[in-house]
């Protein structure tokens, strides 16, 4: 009211882009009518917010966008790898040699979510490691070995429900169309594409028992903010439940589909 032109400091977690970029203009819109409020007439430019990004200086798309494509890759490889391996299989009749040998359902299927999530696993280390820090120069604020532990997790779950779908499944063209009902809605009302916290509670309390939610959250927390055990353990627990009961469904399934 004095004439004078106070300064203000916003910390904005800028990890999460979307929200901080929209939350910065929600503030700057507050104080604004607030202080034409005060004053009684439209202030012009009462407060100039100055943003400056701590993560991220160069604002480059690249830092998030890396990290975020190799995070939905493990999601998306795991799943496809282990359908389509179960589906060939049958379709060219080497599951009958399985069949034949001494081994239960449960090896056959721990076997085969062991060797395909290795196989995505050992692919997204290097990717993270060469691609994303030497050769693109993104910077990881945490571990990497934390984020492989939940990666590996994940995985469990993931390998599962990809040999489930197989198992609903007839061949590799119903399991195609099958992955565009599973993950599309994986992948953009987990959190990855847009907030959780723009959709609909309903839809948020859903998808609490999708694995890759959890993941996302984990993956963000760590490479993003460094975070430690002692912040994401709650992901990694309920990583770990969802693999269970993932195996185990998948697991019912699997045998009725050796009968």
């Amino acid at each position: 009211m004095a004439g004078a032109r106070p300064e203000l400091q916003l910390n904005v977690d800028a990890t999460r882009i979307s929200q901080a970029f929209t939350g910065a203009g929600y503030v700057q819109a507050i104080v604004d009518q607030d202080i034409a409020g005060w004053t009684g007439q439209e202030a012009v430019a009462p407060v100039d917010l100055a943003l400056r990004a701590r993560f991220n200086p160069a604002m480059e798309p690249g830092w998030f966008g890396a990290l975020t494509a190799m995070i939905s890759a493990v999601t998306m490889l795991s799943i496809i790898l282990s359908g389509a391996a179960l589906i060939r299989e049958r379709e060219h009749g080497t599951f009958e040699h399985l069949l034949v040998m001494p081994v239960s359902a449960v090896e056959i299927m721990t076997s085969k979510v062991l060797s395909m999530g290795g196989v995505v696993l050992v692919a997204a280390g290097p990717s993270l490691t060469f691609m994303v820090q030497v050769v693109l120069r993104v910077p990881v604020a945490g571990s990497v070995t934390l984020f492989l532990v939940g990666a590996a997790l994940h995985l469990f779950a993931t390998t599962s429900l990809g040999i489930l779908l197989a198992t609903i499944s007839g061949s590799m063209p119903q399991f195609a169309m099958l992955l565009l009902l599973v993950l599309l809605p994986l992948e953009i009302l987990s959190g990855g594409m847009t907030l959780r916290e723009s959709m609909p509670e309903v839809v948020q309390y859903v998808m609490l028992a999708a694995p890759n939610t959890h993941f996302i959250a984990l993956a963000q927390a760590v490479l993003f903010r460094g975070a430690g055990l002692a912040v994401v353990w709650p992901q990694l627990l309920a990583l770990v439940v969802i693999g269970l009961a993932m195996f185990a469904f998948a697991l019912r399934r699997f045998r009725s589909f050796l009968r």
